[in-house]
């Protein structure tokens, strides 16, 4: 079988971590913000996790006039209940210093979402600011997930478990419930998007999970339809990137906000 793009960047991911130094300052925001709560009271009417994200291996670059902090301070000005940080060097041109800076520009709960597969890696993203850490089911086994998945607990901070098929949900809720599961409309061994991924496996989920729709939304019909289908958030990032006014394109798919506080939850 040939290597997917997914092998590619774990391998890379495994050869960075060789070379691993761990931070030497400790957290600047020693409060943690809750991205369940955040969620669970969204701004709008669907919750919106809003992502800074430069390029991604498929694609290439979004934009050139890229700035992390400007998005930051858009979308939490914008109604964004949270903000996802990619902070992946190699494949999608992230790092996560980037996240420290987009930490310094709002309060709200901050997501670290790169291709975590070590403890070293939880424990940068709690002194660097985030609030929540991404665990790619598909990127190891549960027995692993899991083990990260109470290491995340352990520094107080919260997990978005992403799965993408109904054979990795089903392994993970043999292991363990997690609070807030991902459902990836992007198949991470090709790349290709399939919004309606989330009919396969919300029914597989419990009604205690909070969900959140990963990927490929574009349209307001696109969140009328994650809506129905069982969703209660939605993660965005290339679509807002690549608009012209990212603040303007959250309000076309979301319409007006229903509370405009960029505050704590």
């Amino acid at each position: 079988m040939s290597e997917t793009i997914l092998d590619q960047i774990l391998r890379t991911k495994a050869n960075e971590l060789e070379e691993f130094r761990r931070p030497t300052f400790d957290r600047e925001q020693p409060e943690i913000y809750s991205l369940k709560k955040a969620l669970s009271r969204p701004k709008h009417r669907f919750g919106l996790i809003a992502e800074i994200k430069e390029a991604s291996p498929s694609k290439g670059v979004f934009r050139p006039d890229f700035n992390a902090e400007h998005l930051a301070r858009t979308y939490a000005a914008s109604g964004a209940d949270a903000i996802s940080v990619l902070t992946d060097r190699v494949y999608f041109h992230g790092s996560i210093e980037r996240l420290r800076s987009v930490r310094r520009e709002v309060r709200l709960p901050i997501l670290r979402k790169d291709f975590i597969i070590d403890e070293r890696q939880i424990e940068e993203a709690y002194l660097c600011g985030a609030d929540a850490v991404l665990l790619i089911a598909g990127a190891m086994d549960t027995k692993r997930l899991h083990h990260l998945y109470l290491t995340v607990k352990g520094f107080g901070l919260e997990a978005l478990v992403e799965v993408h098929s109904r054979q990795e949900a089903e392994a993970v809720l043999d292991r363990f419930t997690p609070e807030i599961v991902g459902i990836n409309n992007r198949d991470l061994k090709t790349f290709r998007t399939d919004l309606h991924v989330i009919e396969r496996i919300r029914p597989l989920i419990p009604q205690s999970v909070l969900i959140v729709s990963e990927s490929g939304v574009q349209t307001p019909t696109d969140i009328q339809f994650l809506q129905k289908s069982g969703a209660d958030a939605a993660l965005i990032g290339e679509t807002l990137i690549r608009s012209d006014a990212p603040e303007k394109k959250i309000e076309a798919l979301y319409g007006k906000v229903v509370i405009r506080d960029a505050t704590p939850n």
